[in-house]
């Protein structure tokens, strides 16, 4: 620790580095401001619309329920569901995660909740909530780096990696609990190493407590505790050592503390395993080729396709380009963890090395025995993300306090990683969807054709929540004539199986938005109907005359 304070102060004699530090503060302030901006102008899609639900107190079932019980519905009639209500209260909302989204513990949902009766349910007040959590995770950074490396540098540089980071910036402005939990991965590691090292109560309190808050935001810091317990075993060689003793008595009490949660988690297990995602089938060839794009990902983001850059145009140059691009950072990503594991004391590496893999390994293995793809959702990862972050940091922060030809590289390693980081959020910033925000791009264009007609009628059979997202975009006067499929009831409304969405009323401009195929077939049962493809997922109806 001594030798690596002495590397530091080096650095601080650089001509320099004065300059460089004067970068960082700005790229810094860059990251932070990027999550502010036009927070509201990407399209709230479907999990965003079931945060709004849920923090309304309502229930996917009564709404389904009430809305496939009528005839028609307006958006701002179905407006109700996506704002607050004074006749639900907080116990509703956390009644309704408990009893249809058990996967989602109610600690954001709580925050949430009192922050829009403060400052209203508008879209930018939803995300806001996220951008604001996510700023703790700067700080956050910062102390682990110095618990792990007693670096200034590393943690400097760390702290600007995920200030700017698109996949960090991205989730900031999300109106879900991602950022909570990256915030929660963060402190529960650096008060783990704190509590170690000074061995007290108090050191160990604050633990116990980060802990259990990080329970009660996401059920995968379960596994995040776990690769904590791992590596304090194997730095104290399986011995019941205090800080060990200390360590299964903190984890004890912070899951006697989630235990009603966890019964709740239990209780709905099987339903759990039909709602949660990651739930399709990829080659093996095509999953690894994801894990790659996605590591390159936390740094250089900037198509919406996810393809890493948008040149504007493809062809096989292009193609090359980004293959080479990909590679380079994953090769950079390893080559960070190899010079960790070589260049640093073992209780430190031995923290990001167990974050890494007891968290991402079995989700990884399970995908490639399964076929699954949950392991290519890069929210479930973000443990390993973070320790791929810090690991570069390291390697870059090493690089500039040693020799001039190292320091060259350092410089250059940095420059392009915060310049690919910049690029990648200005271009997201501008859009109006993006590949984090699944159907968005898809209700935008349905939106704009709809609000475009003179006398809109949709009807659908799709998911509750795209029809949520999608009503967001709509004009308020636009009628749905709907039975929608419930993605998160337990049990489907008896209403839904009673109704019938044809004939269709006259008098309207219909459109069939995200159908069923048992749907279009209903339609063309129809002599008199005629629809037309006019949009992804979106179909034109025209009564023959």
């Amino acid at each position: 620790m001594n030798q690596k304070k002495e590397k530091d102060t080096s650095f601080l004699r650089y001509k320099n580095h004065k300059i460089f530090m004067f970068i960082l503060i700005l790229v810094l302030i860059l990251g932070v401001f990027l999550r502010f901006v036009n927070i509201d102008k990407k399209a709230y899609w479907d999990d965003e619309a079931f945060t709004s639900l849920r923090v309304s107190g309502y229930k996917e079932y009564e709404l389904v329920e009430q809305v496939a019980s009528v005839n028609k519905v307006s958006v701002g009639e179905l407006s109700q569901y996506q704002n607050l209500n004074p006749q639900k209260n907080l116990i509703d909302t956390i009644q309704s995660l408990a009893s249809e989204d058990p996967q989602h513990p109610p600690l954001y949902y709580i925050i949430t909740w009192f922050w829009v009766h403060l400052f209203g349910s508008s879209i930018a007040s939803f995300r806001i909530v996220s951008a604001l959590i996510s700023l703790i995770a700067l700080p956050g950074i910062y102390w682990l780096c110095w618990e792990l490396f007693a670096s200034p540098l590393t943690a400097s540089i760390a702290a600007v990696f995920i200030a700017i980071s698109p996949f960090h910036v991205l989730y900031a402005q999300e109106a879900r609990e991602y950022s909570l939990w990256t915030v929660m991965i963060l402190l529960s590691s650096a008060s783990l190493l704190y509590a170690n090292r000074l061995n007290t109560k108090s050191s160990w309190g604050i633990y116990t407590a980060v802990v259990t808050f990080s329970l009660y935001t996401f059920p995968s810091s379960i596994i995040v505790t776990l690769a904590q317990g791992v590596y304090l075993a194997i730095r104290n060689s399986f011995r019941p050592t205090q800080q060990l003793l200390a360590y299964v008595l903190a984890s004890v009490t912070a899951f006697l503390a989630f235990t009603p949660w966890l019964m709740v988690i239990m209780t709905n297990l099987s339903h759990i395993n039909k709602t949660v995602g990651g739930q399709g089938n990829m080659s093996r060839i095509a999953l690894v080729k994801t894990w790659a794009f996605n590591i390159s990902r936390i740094f250089i983001d900037s198509n919406n396709e996810r393809e890493v850059i948008n040149f504007g145009f493809e062809n096989s140059f292009t193609f090359l380009i980004q293959i080479l691009l990909v590679c380079l950072l994953v090769f950079l990503s390893a080559y960070s963890i190899y010079f960790l594991c070589r260049h640093s004391s073992r209780e430190s590496w031995l923290l990001i090395i167990t974050l890494i893999s007891v968290t991402s390994l079995p989700i990884m293995l399970k995908d490639l025995v399964e076929g699954g793809t949950r392991s290519i959702i890069l929210r479930y990862l973000t443990p390993a993300y973070l320790g791929i972050q810090i690991s570069i940091a390291h390697l870059i922060s090493e690089g500039l306090i040693c020799k001039k030809n190292w320091q060259k590289l350092g410089k250059i390693f940095i420059c392009v990683l915060l310049s690919g980081s910049i690029v990648s959020c200005l271009v997201s910033a501008q859009a109006t969807s993006w590949w984090t925000k699944s159907h968005s791009d898809i209700n935008i264009a349905a939106a704009k054709l709809i609000n475009q007609s003179h006398h809109p009628l949709i009807v659908s059979d799709g998911s509750m929540g795209m029809i949520l997202g999608l009503s967001h975009e709509l004009n308020p006067q636009v009628q749905l004539q709907l039975k929608p499929y419930c993605h998160t009831c337990i049990v489907t409304p008896s209403a839904v199986s009673q109704k019938r969405l044809f004939p269709v009323p006259d008098g309207f401009d219909v459109f069939l938005f995200d159908p069923s195929a048992k749907l279009i077939q209903e339609v063309k049962a129809y002599p008199s109907y005629k629809i037309d493809l006019v949009g992804v997922d979106i179909w034109r109806l025209q009564i023959k005359k």
